[in-house]
C-alpha cells in the first residue's frame, strides 16, 4: 500500500531531480510510480500529422514522467523537510457519538497529513 496519495507535497531523494519539492499529479499503485508536478520532466519529439478536426502542428513536447514511489518523500508541513508518513487511529465525536478515525500523520513533527 502506498502512503502517498494525490495533491500531497514531495521531495525527490534519489536521482537526477534530487531535492525538488512537487505536488502528486498522479499515483500508479500497481507501477509503484508517482507522477510529480515539475520532476522527471520529458522530451517528445512530434510530428506534424492529421486529425479529425484538421493539421496538428509537430514539434517537441515537454512533459512530466512517472518516476518510482521510493524515490519520494512527504514534505513535513511544519518542517519542509522530508519525513516519513505514519497511521493512527483518533476518536473523533460526530452527531453525539464517537468514532474511530485513521489519519496520516508527519513522522517527524507529529502534525497531520
Amino acid at each position: 500500500m502506498a502512503k502517498i496519495k494525490k495533491d500531497d507535497l514531495v521531495q525527490v531523494i534519489s536521482g537526477k531531480d534530487k531535492g525538488k519539492q512537487g505536488k502528486v499529479l498522479r499515483v500508479f499503485p500497481a507501477d509503484e510510480r508517482v507522477l510529480v508536478e515539475g520532476v522527471n520532466r520529458v522530451t517528445r519529439h512530434l510530428r506534424a500529422g492529421q486529425n479529425n478536426n484538421g493539421s496538428t502542428e509537430g514539434g517537441l513536447q515537454v512533459s512530466e514522467a512517472p518516476i518510482h514511489i521510493s524515490n519520494v518523500a512527504v514534505v513535513d508541513p511544519e518542517t519542509k523537510k522530508p519525513t516519513r508518513v505514519g497511521y493512527r487511529f483518533e476518536t473523533v465525536e460526530k452527531n453525539g457519538e464517537q468514532t474511530t478515525v485513521k489519519v496520516r500523520f508527519a513522522k517527524a513533527s507529529g502534525k497531520e497529513l
